[in-house]
C-alpha cells in the first residue's frame, strides 16, 4: 500500500496541509481540515457544473483517486490558522477556472495571496491555449450563472 493510498484511508495528513489529488486534465486542491475532512472549492472536481467551498470527507474529496501532500513554500500561517481561513470562505460560490479556482484557494489559506501555477503554466504555453483556456472559463462561469438563473433546472 503507498503513502498516497494510506493516507487517503486513514486521514494522516497535519492539519491545515494542502493535499491534492489528480484528475484526467488537472490536479484538484484542499486544505485538510482535521477529522478526515477537507476543504476546497467544489469548482468542476466532480462535475460540469460550478461549485461552492465546501467541507467533505476526504473520500469524497479524493473521487477514488490518491491524495498526498503538497509542499507549500513560504507558509504564512500555522495550521489552525490556515483551516480557519479555509473556513472562513465556506458557501463562497465565485468559482473562476482562470482567477479563482481550487489551487487559487488553498494558496490563499496558506500564504494569502491567491496563485495557481497550473493556470499560470497554461497560460505561458501558447497564445491559442489561453485563449482557449479563456472561452473555456467563460463558458463554464456562464453556464453556471444561466443554471443559477433557471431555479426549474436546478
Amino acid at each position: 500500500m503507498t503513502n498516497a493510498t494510506n493516507a487517503t484511508q486513514h486521514g494522516h495528513f497535519p492539519l491545515g496541509a494542502h493535499i491534492v489529488t489528480p484528475r484526467r486534465w488537472y490536479t484538484h486542491h484542499g486544505i485538510y481540515a482535521g477529522a478526515g475532512q477537507v476543504v476546497h472549492y467544489e469548482g468542476l472536481s466532480s462535475s460540469l457544473r460550478r461549485g461552492r467551498v465546501a467541507k467533505v470527507s476526504l473520500a469524497q474529496f479524493a473521487h477514488g483517486h490518491p491524495v498526498r501532500m503538497h509542499d507549500e513554500a513560504d507558509v504564512a500561517y500555522s495550521g489552525i490558522e490556515v483551516v480557519a481561513r479555509a473556513c472562513s470562505r465556506l458557501g463562497e460560490d465565485a468559482y473562476d477556472v482562470l482567477r479563482n479556482n481550487c489551487e487559487h484557494f488553498c494558496s490563499w489559506c496558506l500564504i494569502g495571496a491567491a496563485r495557481s501555477p497550473q493556470v499560470e503554466r497554461l497560460l505561458s504555453n501558447s497564445r491559442a491555449v489561453a485563449l482557449a483556456a479563456q472561452v473555456l472559463a467563460a463558458i463554464v462561469n456562464g453556464w453556471g450563472t444561466a443554471r443559477d438563473a433557471l431555479p426549474l433546472i436546478n
